[in-house]
């Protein structure tokens, strides 16, 4: 059967979204895109549609639901609820509740195979990150096969991911598709989706909208994320063509960081009365938190709106504990806490850590998401130097001219103004202009409708934003020396493959030779660069301070091939970029032999 639909998906953290395009009933710049609801339980025995799924599991064994409680129009008698089911059982039972599976894929230090979630449970059932997602995606399949009735792999999917997840939180995703029954869908990068998907409603008017030289700022706040990325708009013998310049760091800080902020307030007014919270109660009452920030950040809010929770004892009025949380209360904790007006060269704050800490998702230090895009924007003040028609300028960081809002957290106006007058701030004292916004469509499903448009692009019908990787990345190669008491070999950083290396295609072989150990264990350490955009492979970095990171190290043990254990084999490296945008390093000998090693996979 020939491929006929293009879907996008949304994997998101804390809701997921499900799009698609048909190309049959498209005509010219008119393309049929639909989002479409999702059936989901949301509560014991009830299903209902709903635009999106919450990213959420609940583990029902054991917790007295009947046999069917959490049946679904294409499952019967499961015990793993997911969608908002989940996300309401679970505000009452937290050790039942898997959340931010998602983040756990790019956590560092942790098996994302490893069944660690619900996070700090101490028994019962568990999840590993990668089958948590691998079931989110497993309900999106199956809710659209019971629509349309076809095998959803018989058709081109697209997945998008943070564009500041490195290749091993890619690879896992992808792997989670696969064991979903999506067939080889492609990821995309989340910013990205949400500009393809505001092109798409624009239609052909998009190119009126921008103009050769533009550099387009992507600012993507979800509920419990925050991407940033630029792209350049450039022409191409007349045509209005769109190139990727850079993307940010993976900023654990989201929607999900400004709920537990309103739930602290409404937490000291509750407890200003003599109650003290459990556990439980406070899980409910984040949850009430959540609806009411939604609410109060909403044109036309209300002045305030009731919070509560679940109470104990009779004499409790009602059985809950209850108070208030007004406007005023939203917009002063969220905009200053996390939106403060600050200059161009303030930087994320990082607080003195103690020495121990419980194992998790490694968090933002600094709440203040304006102090995270300074720090980006003045990192990348070089992004635009060297690109085919634009003129150098002088001044302390990259200019965008527009600005496309994305995520959830970012449909409240009060916010966006926010973001908008601190952004044209830094512009004005910098000698530029005031940036032009790109109004956008519905933010909680413009990820979702970016990626099925894309999925369509593909296929040769419709503008594409071109990047490839957004870093270039190294690998480190020890130094030959003498064993010195207390020193360490010193450690290269080899270039491997370059910045913008495209998908489906493979960098030249690093022209230097060296020994891969065989036979025993070992391990990689590699580093990615946002800022080194002209090094190819084999430019040897000495020093790096402040321009590379290092990611996670393998360690594996390579087949000795009929050689002994130990033995260092000459080598040179190659790199590999998959239509899915997953990086592979492969490590030749002159006698045609091969390794290859899965970079950055845990």
């Amino acid at each position: 059967m020939s491929s006929r639909y293009a879907i996008g998906i949304d994997l998101g953290t804390t809701h997921s979204a499900l799009a698609e395009v048909d190309p049959d009933l498209s005509e010219g710049d008119e393309i049929a895109l639909e989002s479409l609801p999702i059936p989901q339980s949301i509560a014991p025995g009830e299903v209902d549609r709903r635009k999106l799924l919450p990213s959420f599991a609940y583990l029902a064994e054991g917790a007295g639901l009947g046999p069917n409680a959490l049946d679904l129009p294409w499952e019967r008698g499961g015990m793993i609820g997911v969608g908002e089911v989940a996300r309401s059982l679970g505000s009452k039972s937290p050790s039942r509740l898997v959340a931010s599976a998602k983040s756990w894929l790019a956590a560092e230090g942790h098996d994302p195979r490893a069944a660690i979630l619900p996070e700090g449970a101490e028994a019962g059932p568990k999840l590993s990150p990668l089958e948590a997602a691998t079931r989110y995606l497993t309900h999106l399949r199956q809710a659209w096969e019971a629509h349309h009735g076809t095998p959803i792999a018989d058709h081109d999917v697209v997945i998008t991911v943070p564009a500041s997840f490195d290749p091993g939180a890619r690879e896992l995703t992808s792997e989670a598709a696969r064991a979903a029954g999506l067939g080889h869908a492609v990821l995309l990068e989340e910013p990205q989706a949400a500009l393809y998907s505001w092109i798409q409603k624009r239609g052909a008017g998009w190119r009126k909208d921008v103009a050769p030289g533009d550099v387009i700022l992507v600012v993507d706040v979800g509920g419990g994320t925050t991407d940033f990325s630029l792209i350049l708009v450039t022409d191409e013998g007349g045509t209005l063509g769109l190139t990727r310049l850079a993307v940010g760091d993976h900023i654990l800080l989201g929607g999900d960081n400004m709920d537990l902020l309103l739930a602290h307030r409404a937490k000291e007014r509750i407890e200003a009365g003599g109650a003290m919270l459990d556990s439980a109660q406070w899980s409910g009452l984040v949850r009430a938190a959540c609806e009411a920030k939604e609410k109060l950040l909403s044109e036309g809010a209300p002045e305030s709106v009731p919070v509560a929770t679940l109470g104990k004892g009779s004499k409790l009025v009602g059985g809950t504990l209850k108070t208030e949380l007004s406007r005023q209360d939203a917009e002063e904790l969220i905009c200053e806490g996390f939106f403060p007006e600050v200059p161009i060269d303030a930087a994320p704050a990082r607080r003195t850590r103690a020495a121990l800490t419980r194992i998790g998702l490694p968090y933002a230090h600094d709440a203040a998401i304006t102090r995270h895009l300074a720090a980006f924007l003045s990192r990348q003040k070089q992004a635009t130097e060297g690109v085919a028609g634009m003129r150098p300028r002088a001044g302390s960081f990259v200019h965008p001219s527009r600005l496309l809002f994305n995520g959830g957290v970012l449909k409240s106006s009060v916010l966006r103004a926010r973001l908008l007058r601190t952004l044209n701030g830094w512009l004005r004292a910098d000698g530029g202009q005031d940036v032009v916004l790109l109004a956008g469509e519905d933010l909680d499903l413009a990820v979702a409708r970016g990626a099925a448009y894309y999925a369509h692009v593909r296929r040769g019908q419709g503008v594409r934003i071109r990047g490839g990787t957004a870093k270039s990345f190294y690998v480190g190669v020890e130094s030959a020396m003498p064993a010195v008491p207390g020193m360490q070999p010193r450690v290269s950083a080899l270039c491997i493959a370059p910045f913008g290396m495209e998908e489906g295609t493979s960098a030249p072989p690093a022209p230097v030779e060296l020994g891969l150990v065989v036979g025993e264990p070992v391990e990689f350490r590699f580093f990615g660069s946002s800022v080194r955009r002209d090094d190819v492979p084999g430019t040897t970095i000495e020093r790096w301070e402040g321009q590379m990171e290092e990611l996670a190290p393998i360690r594996a043990s390579l087949p000795a091939e009929g050689r002994k254990e130990g033995e260092v084999v000459p080598v040179r490296l190659e790199a590999h970029v998959s239509e899915t945008g997953v990086l592979r390093l492969d490590a030749v000998s002159r006698k045609g032999e091969r390794w290859k090693v899965e970079l950055f996979t845990r």
